[in-house]
């Protein structure tokens, strides 16, 4: 057993008898972590609060960490950069729910990967302080391949990509191969960062496509993803 600080964003939560939750985070200091939240559901004054561990909240842990156990225990927690619009509005709320599920589906070790934690929270504070975030999904998932290892490797010059390889092809027939409008669009995002992103327009049907696409993408490199279930709720909220 070993206590251990360390920043986290939460993954998920899920029930777990009438009075407690098991939260997965993604630790700063030890990858992703579970942790047995007893007695959260019950109201009570003071103590932890299930406030502190919707989807993508950033927090400040103290925690004991088993060596014998795949479940860990939560001393101390506290807010670490409170969101003012996120848990406001409805359509962060649907993005940040469904980038939550992408997320606890992609990363699995328990072990630190820092750049990926900072890549992750400095995007969120981005989104809670931006309104015009149509394509931000797009373009936080894309460049989450680069810390997950599968980033695209495409040339301008290139016309169609092979999905599985995470090339350019030249055989455009194949059964994973992206190329024209499919292509065009996803070859939007490439070399985009969020402050440019309002600069790519798609329509709502394009903007559909180049996450159908990304969503195949994550699919074929990374194994057990599972499609997310909030992928309907979100597709409605941009509707």
């Amino acid at each position: 057993m070993a206590i251990i600080q360390t920043k986290a964003i939460v993954l998920s939560s899920l029930k777990y008898s009438d009075t407690s939750l098991i939260v997965k985070c993604f630790t700063e200091e030890e990858g992703v972590k579970s942790y047995l939240i007893r007695g959260v559901l019950k109201a009570k004054k003071g103590g932890l609060k299930i406030a502190y561990f919707q989807p993508l909240t950033q927090l400040n842990l103290i925690a004991k960490h088993s060596n014998k156990s795949t479940l860990h225990t939560i001393k101390e927690v506290q807010i670490l950069n409170p969101y003012k619009t996120i848990y406001k509005d409805i359509v962060k709320q649907s993005v940040v729910l469904f980038l939550s599920e992408v997320l606890a589906n992609s990363i699995q070790e328990e072990e630190a990967n820092r750049n990926f934690y900072n890549y992750i929270t400095t995007a969120l504070l981005w989104l809670d302080l931006h309104d015009k975030i149509t394509n931000f999904h797009l373009l936080f998932l894309l460049n989450a391949t680069r810390y997950l290892g599968f980033y695209p490797d495409i040339d301008e010059n290139d016309t169609s990509f092979d999905l599985l390889s995470g090339n350019f092809t030249a055989s455009v027939y194949e059964k994973n191969t992206i190329s024209g409008n499919e292509f065009y669009h996803f070859k939007k995002l490439l070399g985009m960062n969020f402050d440019t992103i309002n600069m790519v327009s798609f329509s709502k049907n394009e903007r559909q496509l180049v996450l159908k696409t990304i969503i195949k993408y994550y699919e074929l490199h990374l194994d057990g993803f599972r499609k997310p279930k909030s992928l309907e709720v979100l597709e409605t909220v941009f509707s």
